[in-house]
């Protein structure tokens, strides 16, 4: 996989997962509330101060939790302060749908490095942008989930792509990608960083596989499932 610019950051691994596979192949991390509640955190703050010190240095995204600018504004700064190294994630919008623009354009002037996650259309790309230009922000669009409701995603990311290169230098990132292809899809389409959790980064040992071997040996996994669990006609 020499030839894939496209950077590898693992999606909420364990503490266990980032030790064992802190490695030249993961340029980096990225969580959320929902991937913390995953994983059992009770403190939020508590462990993301250990994630930060676990990564040494890598790039980490850490997510605000709150609905209001003001809460926003303050967790932001919280997260930030805990290392070069963090991205603080922001939603796209509040839950009200309303844009978090003005947030942004704050953090950005207190030097925040950011994450604006939750992306699905260049439309919503198109509302930031302009405050972002000049920044190294991440901006996350779920490729994954526009491929759940029938769009080509594919397709819409090397559209978001080029218009985020050629209107700032931020870093687009191909979010919840549904398998390991993805990474060569999102290469494809110059896409700076695709997410991925654990079982998806294991399957990329499988790239080169012979398909007539994984056959043989789906059709003995198929076997041998029937005959421990005593299945019979």
């Amino acid at each position: 996989m020499h030839d894939v610019k496209t950077q590898i950051y693992l999606d909420g691994a364990s503490e266990k997962e980032i030790l064992n596979n802190h490695n030249e192949n993961i340029n980096g991390y990225t969580f959320n509330p929902t991937l913390f509640k995953n994983l059992g955190i009770q403190d939020y703050l508590s462990h993301s101060k250990k994630l930060v010190k676990l990564v040494k240095g890598k790039p980490i995204s850490l997510e605000v939790t709150g609905d209001d600018k003001h809460t926003i504004i303050k967790q932001a700064l919280i997260l930030s302060s805990m290392g070069e190294n963090v991205y603080v994630k922001i939603p796209i919008t509040l839950t009200n749908g309303q844009y978090t623009t003005d947030i942004i354009n704050d953090l950005i002037k207190e030097n925040v490095r950011l994450n604006i996650t939750a992306i699905f259309t260049i439309y919503q790309i198109k509302e930031i942008i302009d405050a972002m230009s000049k920044t190294d922000s991440i901006i996350s669009v779920f490729a994954g989930r526009l491929y759940d409701i029938g769009i080509d995603a594919k397709e819409k990311m090397s559209e978001m792509g080029n218009f985020i290169h050629k209107n700032s230098n931020c870093k687009i990132l191909w979010a919840s990608p549904r398998m390991s292809y993805d990474l060569f899809a999102a290469n494809e389409v110059n896409c700076d960083i695709i997410t991925m959790s654990m079982p998806l980064y294991k399957k990329l040992n499988l790239v080169s596989k012979d398909p007539t071997e994984y056959s043989l040996e789906t059709v003995k996994m198929f076997f041998e499932d029937a005959k421990n669990s005593g299945y019979s006609f």
